[in-house]
C-alpha cells in the first residue's frame, strides 16, 4: 500500500481523471472491463451508463472507507462512491446509497445522495472499481 508515496497517489489521480472524464461523456460500448476501461458500459438494454462506482481503502490500515448518508429521511453508511471533482491530489466524492427500490436494485444497485466528502489521495491505499451503472439524480 502507498503510505505517503506520491507515486501511488499520482496513479490514483490518473485513474480518477479517466473515470471523471468518462462519467462526463456517459458513453456506452461493449468491450473490456476494469478501472481504466475507456468507456462506461456495456448495457444490453441501451441505457446510457453514467457512473463507475468505486470503493476506497484506507492507507494506514487497509480498511474500506465507510461514510454516512441521509436519503429520504433515512440514515445509513455506504462504502460506494462516485468521483465528482478532482483538484490536484484531492478528490471530491458523492456517497452512493443502496437502491431502496427492490424491483430495480438488480439493474440499478445505487442511488444518488446529496452527501459529499473530499479526501487527500495520499490517505488512500487502494481503490476498487465496481460495475458501471446508471445512477439517477446526478
Amino acid at each position: 500500500m502507498c503510505g505517503s508515496n506520491n507515486e501511488c497517489s499520482c496513479s490514483f489521480v490518473k485513474t480518477l481523471e479517466l473515470i471523471l472524464t468518462l462519467q462526463q461523456k456517459g458513453e456506452d460500448c461493449d468491450c473490456p472491463t476494469g478501472c481504466t476501461k475507456p468507456f462506461l458500459g456495456p448495457t444490453p438494454s441501451g441505457i446510457c451508463l453514467n457512473t463507475r462506482p468505486i470503493t476506497l481503502y484506507n492507507c494506514s490500515n487497509n480498511e474500506l472507507w465507510s461514510l454516512p448518508y441521509t436519503l429520504n429521511g433515512t440514515t445509513g453508511t455506504s462504502t460506494v462512491f462516485r468521483i465528482e471533482n478532482l483538484d490536484d491530489n484531492c478528490a471530491t466524492f458523492r456517497v452512493l446509497a443502496p437502491n431502496p427500490d427492490t424491483n430495480e436494485a438488480n439493474s440499478f444497485p445505487y442511488v444518488s445522495t446529496n452527501d459529499f466528502f473530499t479526501i487527500n489521495l495520499n490517505c488512500v491505499g487502494a481503490l476498487k472499481c465496481l460495475t458501471d451503472t446508471f445512477v439517477s439524480g446526478l
